[in-house]
């Protein structure tokens, strides 16, 4: 009795989930951001909460939080963003969207942080908007072996 697996399909190990080896080289870039951007604001949130005088402060802006209640916004959204990040690499499809989410709210935090340290702040939105577009553009799967 003949089976319908080719040579190259019995080689390859069977786990059950997707490997890090299938999964789209826009996911990993996002979630390699992700890491970097949720640790880039868990030590902007530290440094906000330490009361660090890196930070400028402006007097007629609309959002006006004390420094330290940003300090701890960007510390949770940090920490979440970080670990969304690590959840991407298991390929799920609910990591994505919750990767997009986070992505978006970190914008937000980060526009809204723009008075105080405007340069990584715009720094922090272009990053998260790459993370976005890299987990919303679409994967190419594989047409026959070998060829993407």
């Amino acid at each position: 009795m003949a089976s319908n697996v080719t040579p190259s399909q019995a080689a390859r190990p069977h786990s059950g989930g997707p490997s890090y080896a299938s999964q789209s080289g826009w996911i990993v870039f996002a979630a390699i951001m992700l890491i970097f951007s949720g640790a880039m604001a868990i030590l902007e949130g530290i440094a906000a909460i330490a009361k660090d005088d890196l930070f400028v402060r402006t007097t007629n802006y609309v959002f006006q939080f004390n420094l330290t209640s940003w300090g701890w916004i960007h510390l949770i959204l940090g920490i979440v963003v970080l670990l969304a990040g690590c959840a991407l690499f298991s390929g799920a499809m609910w990591a994505r969207a919750v990767g997009v989410v986070l992505a978006g709210l970190s914008m937000i935090a980060n526009f809204l942080w723009l008075p105080y340290y405007p340069f990584w702040a715009i720094v922090l939105i272009a990053i998260d908007a790459f993370v976005i577009y890299a987990l919303c553009a679409p994967s190419h799967a594989r047409t026959s072996e070998g060829s993407y």
